[in-house]
């Protein structure tokens, strides 16, 4: 076979010497193809090679700590009393449990369900309103939790 120009094969990825033949998957050359163009002389081009390593075996990984809106922080007596006596609770798990609490009671308004009708216990958290749209209820609960200096 002719020698080639490197330039047909600089895409082509070469296993490292680290690396074990075991570990590699090979995947099949497009063949070959006839060079095109005036003098061909029937010359025969290796259009690509390609090796790929096996992916490595998953290991545990460590959870990390929680932070901004998932970290745990310490409330307000009006939150607390609504959570039934906890003291310290992320904002997400906050959400779920007022949407919970409005889902069971069905407080939602009927022709806009974007709208959230107060029971007592809502609104001792939401300020004594009546009424609150579901976009506000992130403001809403904000002023219940006290900020932690780290």
């Amino acid at each position: 076979m002719a020698s080639l120009p490197l330039g047909l094969f600089s895409t082509a990825v070469t296993p490292s010497l680290t690396t074990s033949p075991s570990s590699l998957m090979f995947i099949q050359p497009t063949s070959f193809r006839p060079l095109t163009g005036n003098n061909n002389n029937n010359k025969l081009v290796r259009t690509a090679v390609t090796y790929a390593t096996a992916s490595e075996p998953v290991t545990e990984t460590k959870k990390r700590a929680p932070r901004g809106f998932s970290k745990p922080r310490p409330v307000s007596p009006e939150m607390r009393e609504f959570l039934g006596g906890r003291t310290e609770i992320s904002r997400t798990e906050v959400l779920k449990v007022i949407w919970a609490h409005i889902k069971e009671n069905g407080l939602q308004d009927p022709n806009n369900k974007r709208v959230i009708m107060c029971d007592d216990k809502l609104k001792k958290i939401f300020g004594e309103r009546d009424q609150v749209g579901f976009l506000e209820i992130a403001g809403l609960i904000s002023p219940h939790f006290k900020k932690v200096e780290n």
